[in-house]
């Protein structure tokens, strides 16, 4: 079994991936697109990407993705407990508050903005391919004076110095990655939270009342949506689609929603029904 993942080791999705899988099954992918497409392509048996941030909402490089490509199904989920912190090398640890770019992934970049906004306001802020990769950019390049966000594990093994801790906006800043592949993933030994189930929803003609409809089928069943979300399908301007997140309780009343939705004249794309995790940190 290979366990594909958003690297380098240490990132945070990394850090998701060995509370489910052996780190000797897992293999780092530079990109989301990258390791969803070796998962397409057979190369691997499972991906395990971000989807959503309590913090910036969905990754929608993630959901874009699955959506319009993949043929894999969810099979689990792990929330993550995330903290970012700022690094520098330590060359630069006593005069921190001079350097002149900060270098990380946008979801932790966009996470950590009141922070910049009040210690490094005159700052550049780069994008890197993942928080790990910035941390290691840091290191490569010890005369720059520059700053990176990520995680204490990616400082400690790029021999960092962490100058702010626990850098985030808000404090319970949570991350939800998603284990997608053909097998079904049972972790007996583990606390389940709950199960939930997720969905798109897209409707042949953009008109009016189309939400109501499809809210409808769940609403007069009780059936619990936690996330509505619509997302362009990229098809013309005013065409959306709708991820639905549900907890999955009796999957007859679901299903049964979902052919009203479809007798309604609704798509459906079931990305599958399956248990969630949560790693304490």
């Amino acid at each position: 079994m290979k366990v594909g993942y958003l690297g380098p080791v240490d990132s945070f999705t990394y850090s998701a991936t060995t509370f489910l899988f052996d780190k000797e099954t897992t293999a780092a992918y530079p990109t989301i697109v990258s390791c969803l497409k070796n998962l397409e392509s057979g190369n691997i048996d499972y991906a395990v990407v971000p989807i959503e941030n309590s913090i910036e909402g969905t990754v929608n490089q993630t959901l874009d993705f699955i959506f319009h490509h993949s043929t894999h199904l969810i099979q689990a989920e792990v929330i993550l407990p995330i903290n970012q912190n700022l690094m520098v090398h330590p060359n630069f640890s006593e005069e921190w508050r001079g350097i002149d770019t900060v270098r990380s992934h946008p979801q932790a970049l966009a996470q950590t903005q009141e922070f910049l906004s009040e210690w490094l306001p005159e700052a550049k802020q780069e994008v890197s391919d993942s928080t790990t990769q910035a941390a290691e950019w840091l290191y490569d390049n010890p005369n720059k004076k520059m700053g990176a966000i990520a995680s204490k594990e990616a400082a400690v093994r790029y021999g960092l110095s962490i100058v702010k801790e626990k850098i985030q906006d808000i404090p319970n800043n949570q991350t939800r990655f998603w284990v997608l592949g053909k097998e079904a993933l049972k972790k007996g030994s583990l606390k389940k939270e709950l199960c939930r189930q997720t969905m798109t929803v897209s409707m042949k003609q953009n008109q009016p009342g189309n939400l109501h409809k499809i809210l409808s089928a769940f609403s007069w069943r009780e059936i619990d949506l936690t996330k509505i979300e619509s997302r362009p399908l990229k098809t013309k301007l005013g065409d959306y689609f709708f991820l639905l997140d549900i907890k999955a309780k009796d999957s007859f009343l679901i299903d049964s929603a979902i052919q009203e939705i479809e007798a309604l004249g609704g798509t459906v794309k079931n990305f599958g029904s399956y248990d969630v995790y949560l790693k304490k940190i």
